[in-house]
């Protein structure tokens, strides 16, 4: 099954600004980050990530673009990234793909979960942001920290005598 997650861009950002995670008041260095994290996240849990950013109130005729394999959606003049995320559920929607859609708006969560996409409030995705962040640190940590491994199996014994001979040079 394929997952997705469709992301309400200035909702996220404005939860993470509200959870003391962001405190830039740049927009683009805020779209910047959020981008950033979820091209981590799509890579992290193998799914596809749509990120909706609203321009309902800039003139324009809307724009899609890829960056770092996420698909960016700026909304056209007069719509809104709810009406986007809503045309996007019901474009992608198939039997085997599991939509979720990440937004605080309680209306907008009720309307996609109506048309089958799953629903995750903006702070439940920036604490899976976090707990990423956490578990690949950890990873590493654990992988700087182990011993290299020889191509070959040996004996305890051996590898320290070889690991002395080694440094006696």
């Amino acid at each position: 099954m394929e997952d997705i997650l469709i992301v309400d861009g200035y909702n996220i950002i404005g939860a993470t600004k509200s959870m003391g995670i962001l405190n830039d008041d740049d927009l683009g260095n805020a779209r910047d980050w959020l981008i950033e994290k979820l091209a981590e996240y799509q890579g992290y849990k193998g799914i596809k990530v749509y990120i909706i950013f609203d321009a309902h109130m800039v003139p324009g005729i809307g724009s899609k673009l890829k960056q770092r394999s996420i698909d960016i959606i700026y909304t056209k003049e007069n719509e809104t990234a709810d009406e986007r995320i809503e045309k996007l559920v019901q474009e992608i929607k198939r039997v085997q793909r599991r939509i979720t859609v990440a937004t605080s708006d309680h209306t907008e969560q009720w309307v996609v979960f109506g048309q089958g996409a799953l629903r995750q409030s903006a702070r439940e995705l920036v604490n899976e942001l976090r707990n990423m962040e956490e578990s690949i640190g950890q990873t590493l940590e654990s992988k700087y920290q182990q011993k290299p491994k020889s191509h070959f199996p040996l004996s305890d014994e051996l590898a320290e005598l070889f690991d002395k001979w080694r440094r006696e040079k």
